[in-house]
């Protein structure tokens, strides 16, 4: 049997408040293209499929038209729901979808009831445990758990009487596996580490397709796998490959498991280099398009950075200055160095508006213009 593992979504994202809409539908249909030409026997989707719990119209609208066209080439889906999904809305109608091969498993008090496929080995039993705090749990299974690793240690358990004997099995989860690789663009599960959990619970199964981090790696077994993030959702991703797992299930267990990337429409990187360099690079550039965050050099004050990146890079989202915040503290802890900083930024802003620097006139009357401002702030200070 061959399983197409992805998760992580998050449809209908914005980033620095620019919808990530198209770059989605783009990858998304390559997921699709990938499933028919492998030929896979069902796709998996390992939680948070919206970015949020009640999701845009034009995100709903979306993934109804993945949904359509994996149906049209009878692949059968199966996911859940992950801690950025509305599990209620997710699950919306999931009965009748059940019955064209969607299977949603939204729903903690149904994931003891897996959806069963069948390959020329026989049965393979697939589980799905939506994204549950350990309240949650407390609450459907009567049990006691206050962390979330005591949570899926009692999930888990509830589980073992479910598995029917010589079957295969998989199990989907959404959940943070101690000691994952996290980045920047995961909403925490908790706080303090309680949202951790040992992956020795899911020891038992013979495939664990697992959501929530968005880079790609395993942990304690090459068959506990978060596939990753569809796209890039932070710059903390940059160095990271986004890709979907396949994993060739044989009549014993996963054979083999195979990462194939994801084409992005733009990468997401960030350039670093003084203003002048960086502008002059952009013409030779030949992925300008790129989502960039730009860290610049420069130690003087700049007019306009932004409009001036943005006219060769138009989808600049982020600005740092290293340059221009480095602060010596010799130098801060001194008036006269102080003011001479305050001076130098003042010309250079003086110059780029006018285009000509301070003639010694001005030089003189800015100089001692500061010089009063400081030693008025020092009287204050004293009085």
């Amino acid at each position: 049997m061959k399983i197409l593992h992805t998760s992580d979504w998050h449809i209908g994202r914005q980033f620095h408040n620019v919808s990530l809409l198209d770059d989605q539908r783009h990858v998304l249909n390559q997921i699709v293209d990938i499933a028919e030409q492998q030929q896979v026997d069902v796709l998996l989707v390992a939680g948070d499929i919206y970015d949020r719990s009640v999701p845009p119209s034009q995100a709903v609208a979306l993934l109804d038209d993945v949904l359509d066209r994996v149906n049209q080439l009878k692949i059968p889906v199966i996911m859940i729901s992950g801690n950025h999904d509305g599990a209620a809305r997710l699950s919306f109608a999931s009965s009748q979808l059940a019955q064209t091969g969607v299977h949603i498993l939204a729903d903690l008090e149904q994931m003891s009831h897996p959806v069963t496929l069948q390959d020329k080995y026989g049965d393979v039993a697939f589980f799905g445990v939506p994204y549950a705090d350990p309240v949650s749990v407390r609450h459907v299974l009567g049990v006691e758990a206050s962390t979330h690793d005591e949570a899926m240690a009692q999930v888990v358990a509830s589980l073992q009487s479910s598995i029917p004997t010589n079957t295969r099995t998989v199990l989907l989860s959404h959940c943070f596996i101690d000691g994952g690789e996290e980045s920047e663009s995961e909403r925490p599960l908790s706080i303090g580490g309680a949202e951790r959990v040992s992956y020795k619970h899911f020891a038992s199964f013979d495939y664990v397709a697992l959501g929530h981090l968005h880079g790609r790696q395993y942990k304690g077994a090459d068959t506990i796998r978060y596939s990753g993030s569809i796209l890039k959702y932070s710059f903390s991703e940059e160095k990271q490959i986004k890709s979907v797992t396949l994993v060739d299930m044989g009549s014993q267990g996963v054979d083999e498991v195979i990462q194939i990337p994801l084409q992005p429409i733009r990468d997401m990187r960030t350039i670093t280099g003084e203003l002048s360099e960086i502008l002059s690079q952009a013409k030779d550039d030949p992925k300008n398009d790129d989502y960039l965050q730009i860290r610049l050099t420069d130690k003087q004050a700049i007019l306009d950075v932004m409009g001036k990146l943005r006219d060769v890079y138009p989808n600049v989202l982020h600005i740092e200055r290293p340059g221009l915040m480095a602060a010596n503290p010799q130098q801060s802890a001194r008036r006269d160095q102080l003011k001479k900083g305050e001076f130098s930024m003042f010309s250079d802003f003086f110059e780029q508006v006018n285009g000509e620097p301070l003639t010694k006139e001005q030089q003189t009357y800015v100089s001692q213009t500061l010089t009063d401002l400081h030693d008025k702030d020092l009287l204050q200070k004293v009085l």
